[in-house]
């Protein structure tokens, strides 16, 4: 039996799932699913304001709310955990930050074998540091990290991510290609279902991960994730301005939530191109093979 735990706005962190876990199914795993629901929901499309208003509390770790209930009958001795979702602003969402924090979640958890999956952009870096703390804060062992991403160039995924989560507008439109993880790579990753199966089959997840990485389970793009690391220490700072003046959907913080979201704009349209150029001047110097590894490799299964 393998375990679901997702969260989706959009429908596509659950396409993902579903493809990664047929091959599975065709060969007559028992795979449950079982959705994360926020006690407070979030809107999609989102207004554009209430989107920016959740960074502070996405970036701190301090989700304003909890989760539903989980039903957790009749899975007690799944063989493998999925948990699918998404990053918001360099780090996991706010829904992925709930249940991680839910106490029945964590006694569920512990000891169990995980596999996270992240359907996102193309900044996941953070993200998977963060839900490899929660798991091995509730002594959970995590043997699996997927990660779909945007294929396309970061200026152009900026802009039709902001189309599609503040509009709508997924599909291509003028010169903008389609929004999110494209369907021919969600198409595609049912081979690492396959290799899960295996691995299933086998009872042996030492070696998942590497044998995820060998079928592309992580596309890693060094100059971007050098601009995330440096946009998530800025991204705190951010955080903890706009916080004094209050806290989830309090109004009298909304002008620093604007400035925010204008420092954004320039750092995303500015600043990251010359960044980017940068990286490439000064590559041998970043030590890019030392930080894949560190990056794409679980430390507790090498």
């Amino acid at each position: 039996m393998i375990v679901v735990f997702y969260y989706t706005q959009s429908g596509q962190a659950l396409d993902v799932a579903k493809r990664i876990c047929q091959p599975l199914a065709e060969a007559g795993t028992e795979v449950v699913w079982r959705p994360i629901i926020p006690q407070q929901a979030y809107p999609f499309p989102w207004n554009k304001y209430e989107f920016f208003d959740s960074f502070p509390e996405t970036r701190l770790g301090m989700p304003p709310s909890g989760i539903q209930p989980l039903d957790f009958s009749g899975i007690e001795k799944a063989e493998l955990v999925m948990i699918v979702g998404q990053s918001w602003f360099l780090s996991p969402s706010l829904p992925l930050q709930s249940f991680f924090e839910n106490e029945q979640v964590k006694a569920y958890l512990e000891g169990k074998k995980v596999v996270f999956v992240n359907a996102c952009r193309n900044m996941w870096l953070m993200t998977g540091r963060a839900v490899k703390a929660y798991l091995h804060e509730i002594k959970a062992c995590q043997v699996g990290h997927i990660v779909l991403q945007d294929t396309a160039p970061n200026l152009i995924s900026a802009l039709t991510i902001v189309r599609w989560l503040l509009y709508g507008k997924k599909q291509s439109s003028w010169l903008l290609p389609a929004a999110g993880v494209r369907k021919a790579d969600i198409e595609d990753a049912s081979r690492f279902g396959d290799i899960i199966k295996i691995a299933i089959e086998k009872n042996d997840f030492q070696h998942l991960q590497p044998q995820l990485l060998s079928a592309g389970a992580i596309d890693y793009k060094p100059s971007i994730l050098l601009l995330e690391k440096a946009g998530h220490r800025m991204f705190g700072h951010w955080a903890h301005f706009i916080r004094k003046r209050g806290g989830f959907r309090d109004p009298r913080r909304r002008t620093r939530v604007n400035l925010f979201f204008y420092y954004l704009l320039v750092v995303l349209f500015v600043v990251s191109p010359f960044a980017q150029l940068f990286f490439y001047l000064t590559y041998p110097l970043h030590c890019v093979g030392k930080h894949k590894r560190e990056d794409c490799y679980i430390e507790s299964n090498n």
